[in-house]
């Protein structure tokens, strides 16, 4: 069975890959803790990246072989491979040699957890591979029930990108399902790539989001053994609230 994720790995810098507005927090909790940091969905290393730039010495691990395979050639194009690993792992079967001070889940990966048990099995292994007082920030987006409860399929389109001077476009649609009583959105990107002569190829990226709310996600982190030490609602860290678009926990390892 082909994974998914191989088939988006080449569409998600176009379409993902300069989005940034996350990197200043994982730049402040990185300073606070200091390397080694573990990625989990690391993906093609938009996070990633700019840590190891700084100087932070990284590991990330991602069940997708193609976004792998892209995050290690810009790592090679940036010189960064003294400074970074690269696993291909699920989170649930986490097995390095190595703990860590931090570990973090960017922009939903922990969403891609479907049921209690692969959540409670991912949280028990990277609680294994931080160190004692080791952080791990889980950040999730903040369910909108108003809009899970209009999610009836209904096509959208969502992003058109232009290659300048070629007269290629890609445009992307997505489709939203929500199964409530599971807590899981089924989405299906629609990706269209058109050539300058009108002719389209289409590709079809089928996924599944496991939302959580807040005190769910909390009772969570501490049935695994974590302490919660604060939760956010938005990237500039302000306090969570029922209207924040963010859900982002910080948990410690305990000493």
């Amino acid at each position: 069975m082909i994974d998914p994720f191989d088939i988006y790995a080449r569409f998600y810098d176009p379409d993902l890959g300069d989005w940034d507005v996350d990197i200043r927090m994982y730049e402040q909790f990185a300073a606070r803790c200091g390397s080694p940091i573990l990625e989990l969905g690391c993906g093609t290393g938009r996070v990633l990246l700019p840590l190891a730039r700084q100087g932070y010495r990284i590991t990330g691990i991602d069940a997708s072989a193609e976004m792998l395979e892209q995050a290690r050639a810009k790592i090679a194009a940036n010189e960064l491979t003294g400074r970074v690993t690269l696993v291909r792992q699920e989170m649930g079967e986490l097995e390095l040699k190595e703990r860590f001070n931090m570990a973090f889940l960017a922009l939903n990966s922990f969403a891609h957890l479907h049921t209690t048990d692969e959540q409670l099995a991912a949280l028990a292994q990277i609680r294994l591979h931080l160190k004692p007082g080791g952080l791990l920030i889980v950040d999730m987006f903040n369910p909108d029930m108003g809009r899970l409860l209009d999610a009836h399929g209904q096509v959208a389109l969502a992003k058109i990108l232009s290659k300048p001077g070629t007269g290629q476009r890609t445009m992307r649609f997505h489709s939203e399902e929500v199964d409530l009583e599971q807590q899981l959105i089924h989405t299906t990107y629609i990706i269209d790539e058109l050539d300058a002569e009108g002719h389209v190829q289409r590709t079809l990226f089928p996924f599944s989001l496991r939302y959580v709310f807040r005190y769910e996600l909390e009772l969570l982190l501490r049935h695994a053994g974590f302490e919660v030490e604060a939760v956010y609602g938005s990237y500039d860290l302000d306090p969570f609230s029922a209207d924040s678009e963010k859900l982002i926990a910080i948990a410690r390892q305990p000493l």
